[in-house]
């Protein structure tokens, strides 16, 4: 049985929301962010990553980064920007994107849940992330971001969570990348009750994405537990805010590849090492209507990959004897891990190399094209993990490899803070 109970958010006015709300806080890098902020006094950018706040280039010492952050947020609260709920509520939150919807519901989730294993998750967190996000709840006293889950069946959850969006919503704009945000409050008791009754049914919990948010939010548990010996298991330390979706309403994107160099080969020698375990084919005039579009090639199925290489596409596809049925080894990320990358460009730990990047599939395809000719040699494009993938692989309690799936449309931020 999951724990989901309502919180008291700290949220935006209505007039506020649309323009504080912005991308989650991992999704874009130093100079995105400083633009985001530069064009929108009020993005709630500056509070997920207030080292933008600063002149460039100035050097941190201990923790004022985070005091900016909670600093910010208490400002925003003192100019009547954000406002506390009276009292607790659920919301849910609806995303319509190129004709997809997707709803789901925000709560409070159980840090004892995600320790535990009901909250599961498919992939593993770096220390250095994770501290950064633990001095960030720390000292805001708060989670700032939303976790991103999945859920199966639920389907009498979705019923009570219909209901809540039968009156006004809470908010409904449409952020700059054309996505549709919809939120209604659940407040009334009745249907609080309905909500956390059959949320409560659920078996399981899947992290879609945010295991950086989950893992730091658990520590920060443990710290507050350790302060308090006496504590209850119900303040609200114990939990974290997420938003739940049904799984089959999600789409994930592929997460593409891009590596500096072919690890001291020529081109020949890494083709030739490359049609060891791949049949290679140059992509000519075989393009799609929609790939004549863009210019380049899509992968068309799973164990098909796509090379951008010296200005031309190729087609890999996997040759029946490298092919695995276990839960990670039948990812292609998995596929191209340890037969290209690892074993042929010698980059076998992709957390930590400094020879290869990954671009988010919303970017699209062209993205790896200019890559190529800025500042890498070689590109990859997958065909994207399924929801399926992921959930068997988190069922099996074990990981993929790092950056594995884009989820799109992204959260908005700023929308809710759950204090602490």
């Amino acid at each position: 049985m999951t724990k989901v109970k309502p919180f008291r958010a700290v949220r935006p006015k209505r007039e506020y929301a649309r323009k504080v709300s912005s991308l989650p806080y991992d999704v874009v890098n130093e100079k995105e962010a400083r633009a985001l902020v530069s064009e929108n006094a009020l993005s709630f950018m500056k509070v997920i990553r207030p080292e933008v706040t600063f002149e460039e280039g100035h050097e941190f010492s201990g923790y004022e980064v985070y005091e900016r952050a909670r600093d910010i947020l208490s400002e925003y609260e003192r100019q009547g920007i954000y406002i506390e709920e009276d009292k607790p509520c659920f919301y849910v939150y609806r995303q319509m994107a190129k004709g997809r919807i997707q709803t789901g519901l925000v709560a409070g989730f159980s840090t004892d849940d995600y320790v535990n294993g009901i909250i599961k998750q498919h992939e593993a967190t770096r220390r250095s992330k994770e501290e950064d996000r633990i001095c960030h709840i720390n000292i805001c006293n708060a989670n700032t971001g939303l976790v991103y889950l999945a859920y199966k069946d639920g389907f009498a959850l979705r019923s009570a969570i219909e209901e809540a969006t039968h009156k006004e919503p809470l908010y409904d704009f449409e952020a700059e990348d054309g996505v549709r945000h919809i939120f209604w409050k659940a407040d009334e008791p009745e249907l609080i009750e309905k909500i956390e009754k059959e949320a409560q049914k659920l078996e399981c919990l899947y992290i879609a994405d945010g295991h950086h948010r989950a893992a730091s939010a658990a520590s920060v548990c443990a710290m507050r537990r350790k302060e308090r010996p006496d504590y209850t298991g119900e303040e609200e330390f114990n939990y974290f805010q997420a938003v739940a979706f049904p799984y089959e309403e999600l789409l994930i994107m592929p997460y593409y590849r891009v590596v500096k160099d072919l690890n001291g080969l020529t081109k020949e020698e890494y083709l030739e090492k490359l049609s060891g375990t791949f049949i290679v084919d140059k992509v000519s005039k075989e393009f799609t209507e929609n790939e004549r579009k863009t210019g380049v090639y899509q992968p068309a199925r799973k164990n098909e990959i796509a090379m951008y290489l010296d200005g031309d596409w190729y087609r890999l596809n996997a040759r029946a004897e490298i092919l695995k049925s276990d839960p990670v080894g039948i990812l292609d990320v998995s596929l191209l891990q340890e037969n290209v990358l690892g074993p042929i460009l010698g980059i076998d730990d992709p957390r930590t190399s400094e020879r290869i990047d990954f671009v988010g599939g919303i970017r699209g395809m062209g993205e790896l094209e200019k890559r190529c000719s800025e500042d890498m040699t070689l590109a990859f494009a997958l065909y994207p993990t399924s929801m399926e993938e992921l959930m068997n692989v988190a069922d099996a309690g074990l990981y993929m490899p790092p950056k594995s799936t884009w989820f799109e449309p992204k959260l908005q931020s700023g929308l809710f803070v759950h204090r602490l």
